[in-house]
């Protein structure tokens, strides 16, 4: 299938051959056709995916070629990072067009903002909490909103942003296309989802559950106080072109930093303690490959979407088993090959366990590595996979 298949306008081809698209992914294949004929959708799918083109490209092929007065789509993400990268692509989208687009998010000034409000915007990318707050100041007002985009529910959910969204929706005209996006579907999803969406087309592609088969995954068993020094041998040893570290907070991910950065090897953090400007700048070196290393934890890290990462490390174990699926997602997409290296200390072997029991396979262990605990026997931590 081609992107010519999907019924696109001859603009937007033009466009996608431009920047390199050919083939669409699996979510822009079974959403776009339902999309450009204004169907609401409920879309299941982790990041890395596609789901940005998916319901960017149709809201482009429906607003072309119109006269606009006041914001015509919305679209909802949860972080800085992740409304950054949606306003990237469809700023690259729409290069054929005469439609406009903005992007506001929190932790910056709000008067830039201001200025480019002020002017026509078609499509507007935003963070519920900035957004809610210019809303209440009469700055932005929603009522000729036709298209609107949740995009990764489930993370606003964790992140506490439920109520922030069910105001703005409040103010959102009753006709509308409403798309609806996340990596999993809990109860609270499905309730909110309800709620929003009229007579939904559903459709599911790479569930949580199932990390991309072309990454490949390994375990290092190995004790909390040695895993500095495995990092380490690893970025030396393993000829590691470029790596995505995680850890759970953002001390550990300063800490992490600082130490590769003492030993010579060029890292930096990335956490909602940085500000925007040096966040921004970070990502930004890490995509043009002078950062060889950069360390994020688990809500920084919405957004990154790096070409040919070609590794990601739990520097940590998360405890949550599906953000483990979207951390090592990061590497292998659109096709290429990627290599996820865990560490697990002993207080985290229930962490894998819960892992490897959500993803339905056991993660080889490592045992020939230098710092390999003496007493510990990976064979009684993995799974055994029945049925599989």
């Amino acid at each position: 299938m081609t992107f010519k298949d999907l019924n696109l306008a001859e603009s937007l081809l033009q466009t996608l051959t431009a920047i390199g698209y050919s083939t669409p992914t699996e979510i822009q294949q079974k959403a776009i056709p339902h999309l450009i004929l204004g169907k609401d959708i409920f879309g299941c799918a982790q990041t890395g995916t596609g789901k940005t083109a998916a319901f960017a490209l149709p809201i482009l092929q429906h607003l072309n070629g119109k006269r606009h007065q006041g914001i015509k789509a919305l679209v909802l993400a949860p972080t800085r990072e992740l409304a950054s990268q949606i306003s990237e692509n469809i700023a690259a989208y729409s290069k054929n067009t005469h439609l406009t687009h903005a992007t506001i998010f929190g932790g910056v000034s709000q008067k830039n903002q201001e200025q480019i409000l002020r002017k026509q915007i078609d499509i507007l990318v935003a963070t519920p909490g900035r957004l809610l707050d210019l809303m209440q100041q009469g700055i932005i007002r929603l009522n000729t909103i036709e298209y609107f985009v949740l995009d990764e529910a489930d993370r606003m959910l964790d992140m506490g942003f439920i109520r922030d969204i069910k105001k703005i929706i409040a103010t959102l005209p009753q006709k509308r296309q409403t798309m609806f996006f996340s990596a999993t579907v809990s109860p609270e999803i499905k309730e909110l989802s309800n709620k929003i969406l009229v007579n939904p087309i559903y459709v599911s592609v790479t569930p949580v559950s199932s990390a991309a088969p072309l990454i490949e995954q390994s375990l290092f068993y190995v004790d909390q106080q040695d895993k500095r020094s495995l990092l380490l041998h690893l970025l030396k040893k393993e000829g590691i072109e470029n790596a995505l570290v995680f850890t759970r907070t953002k001390r550990g991910a300063n800490k992490v930093a600082k130490d590769l950065n003492n030993v010579g090897i060029k890292t930096e953090a990335i956490h909602g303690n940085k500000s925007q400007s040096a966040r921004e700048r970070a990502l930004h070196d890490f995509k043009n490959k002078s950062l060889r290393v950069l360390v994020a934890t688990d809500l920084a890290s919405r957004g990154i979407d790096i070409d040919k990462l070609s590794h990601v490390i739990n520097y940590e174990i998360p405890d949550v088993p599906e953000t483990y699926v979207h951390r090592i997602g990061r590497t292998g997409r659109a096709g290429a090959t990627g290599i996820a290296y865990s560490f697990c200390a002993h207080d985290e072997k229930s962490n894998i366990k819960s892992i490897q029991k959500l993803i339905q396979k056991s993660i080889p262990v490592v045992s020939n590595h230098p710092y390999a605990h003496p007493s510990s026997k990976p064979e009684n931590f993995r799974l055994e996979i029945q049925n599989s």
